[in-house]
C-alpha cells in the first residue's frame, strides 16, 4: 500500500524534476549561443578598433617627420631656411 502511495506521489515529482532539468538545459544552451554570439560581435569590434589605432599611429608618425613638418613650416607659415650666406655663428 506505501510503496503504491509512492507512486502516485513520486512519479508525478519525478516527471516534473527531469522535465524542469530539461528546460533548464535548453534554457542554459540558447544563453551559450547568445552569449557566444556576444563574444564574437565584440571580438569583430576590438579587431576594428586595432586596425584604427595602428592607422593612427601611422598618421601621428607621418605627421611629426621632418619632411611633414618643414613643408607645413614652408606652405603655411612662409618659414624657409637662411641661406647660407645670412647665417652668423656667434661664440663666446
Amino acid at each position: 500500500m506505501k510503496y503504491r502511495h509512492w507512486l502516485q506521489l513520486g512519479l508525478p515529482l519525478l516527471w516534473l524534476a527531469v522535465l524542469g532539468s530539461a528546460v533548464q538545459v535548453i534554457y542554459a544552451r540558447h544563453k551559450a549561443r547568445d552569449m557566444f554570439v556576444h563574444l564574437e560581435k565584440l571580438n569583430a569590434e576590438r579587431d576594428s578598433l586595432d586596425m584604427e589605432w595602428g592607422r593612427l599611429q601611422l598618421e601621428q608618425s607621418y605627421w611629426s617627420s621632418h619632411a611633414f613638418v618643414e613643408r607645413v613650416a614652408n606652405a603655411k607659415l612662409q618659414m624657409n631656411l637662411p641661406q647660407t650666406r645670412d647665417v652668423r655663428i656667434v661664440r663666446p
